[in-house]
């Protein structure tokens, strides 16, 4: 039965594949963690840098989830889907994170926006219309989704940019489908004020 199931891995799920990597994880097995990461550290970076907006703490943010993983395997259960599981760990790690630079106030709006776009292009000298149009309105977007309550960015930033399900959304943040919607529409609509400019243009 173990046999067929291993070598029917072409039509496995990619939750099927991260269900067993997760599991062969709780028997210390370094190499099914390595895989893991390989597969999720690009989404888990993303979503942690669009939360946080500071690219240099998402690495180390990211870093703190796979090694709760790693703590947590032995005992994981396939009670939901493995990113469901992932995506709550970083949940919690950023909203912890956030109220924490709430309280301390250690960042400027100007600071964030300066470290989260150190990758953006010098267009200034080509193109310098377009170039810094673009560069604006990436900066006023992330300063818009930042700007949002954190249950409100967390639901914007895993529907727009991982592609997620109502239900897998709702389950990461303790929500019910209706409730995950909601957060939506106000977050779409505070968004559209907060780009109205931009929308005009």
């Amino acid at each position: 039965m173990s046999d067929s199931s291993v070598s029917n891995s072409d039509s496995k799920s990619d939750n099927d594949i991260d269900v067993a990597l997760m599991l062969r994880v709780g028997q210390r097995d370094e190499h099914a963690f390595e895989e893991l990461i390989t597969r999720h550290q690009s989404a888990v970076i993303g979503t942690v840098a669009k939360m946080l907006g500071n690219a240099s703490e998402a690495e180390d943010i990211a870093q703190q989830v796979f090694i709760r993983l790693w703590k947590s395997a032995p005992r994981y259960k396939p009670t939901a889907k493995f990113t469901t599981f992932m995506f709550t760990i970083a949940r919690n790690l950023v909203f912890n994170e956030s109220r924490r630079k709430s309280r301390k106030k250690e960042y400027s709006m100007d600071e964030r926006e300066d470290d989260y776009h150190l990758q953006t292009p010098d267009t200034d000298q080509a193109q310098p219309d377009e170039g810094l149009l673009h560069a604006e309105l990436q900066s006023a977007v992330d300063r818009a989704i930042q700007s949002l309550p954190e249950k409100q960015r967390l639901a914007v930033v895993l529907r727009r940019y991982e592609n997620m399900p109502y239900e897998e959304i709702a389950n990461v943040l303790d929500l019910s489908v209706p409730a995950v919607k909601s957060q939506l529409f106000r977050a779409r609509n505070s968004l559209r004020e907060s780009l109205q400019s931009y929308l005009d243009q």
